[in-house]
């Protein structure tokens, strides 16, 4: 840090199994990935690249180069796992993962109707590879799946062999654990949290409220993600009570005002 303050909360120090930052790269150019790194690279535990945009990005190779020796994993959407499964590939995508010399790789089933039985399937193959996130929950807006449900389904994808559960979102923040105003289902976390231990869960939540919401239930070090990447040195600060979101939360009462 550039100073000293009292009463500032320990943030857990990379390599990080708990508060972690998932970023969202959403197709930033090479140059604006090197500048990315150079002003956030302390505080990103992983990157995502959202969605299939991997699929069209320039300079694939290149970027990734970058993310790698920053020493920041670096992983391909879930939606284009889905691409491929919906399309009877997956040993093409296993081979794409070896292509780019990928460490980590996302499972979901936001997009697509799969038997869990089979996703599970999929975790477990790919465990043996790679680390595994495997993401809860629907893209679409109108599905609501219950809480025992949420936590049915988070435990045998751990159980298969997921590092981490993620928590759909989407990159919005307008479904799966938030209402379409981007309210927070916090009924439905709570429950969670009763099964699921909260290290296990990364919680997509790419809104300023929502990310404020989860530090001050779950501390500093909870584990949030799709974050964008002109929203990462926010989210440290309000991580460690430097925003007025959550100035107060971390000060003790003995404070000499």
């Amino acid at each position: 840090m550039n100073y000293y303050l009292d009463e500032i909360p320990q943030r857990a120090e990379k390599p990080r199994n708990v508060g972690l930052t998932m970023a969202m790269d959403k197709g930033l150019s090479l140059r604006e990935a090197e500048d990315f790194i150079s002003v956030c690279g302390n505080y990103i535990d992983v990157i995502k690249l959202g969605w299939g945009t991997s699929y069209v990005t320039p300079n694939l190779k290149d970027k990734l180069e970058v993310y790698k020796k920053a020493g920041i994993p670096t992983y391909f959407g879930g939606t284009l796992f889905e691409a491929f499964i919906v399309r009877g590939q997956f040993d093409e995508y296993v081979k794409v993962l070896e292509k780019f010399d990928l460490e980590y790789a996302e499972v979901s089933d936001g997009s697509i109707d799969l038997e869990h039985d089979l996703k599970c399937e999929f975790i477990s193959k790919l465990a043996k590879k790679v680390t595994v996130l495997s993401e809860v929950g629907s893209k679409d807006v109108d599905k609501i799946i219950p809480p025992y449900k949420w936590i049915q389904l988070m435990q045998k994808e751990l159980d298969a062999g997921a590092w981490k559960v993620i928590g759909e979102a989407r990159e919005s923040g307008n479904v799966g654990l938030f209402r379409s105003t981007g309210e927070v289902r916090s009924g439905l976390v709570e429950e969670i949290l009763t099964k699921i231990p909260f290290e296990n869960i990364i919680w997509e939540a790419p809104q300023k409220a929502q990310q404020v919401w989860f530090i001050k239930l779950l501390g500093c070090n909870v584990n949030l993600g799709n974050i964008a990447p002109n929203e990462v040195i926010p989210l440290e600060t309000i991580r460690i009570g430097l925003r007025g979101d959550t100035f107060n939360h971390f000060l003790s009462q003995n404070n000499p005002i």
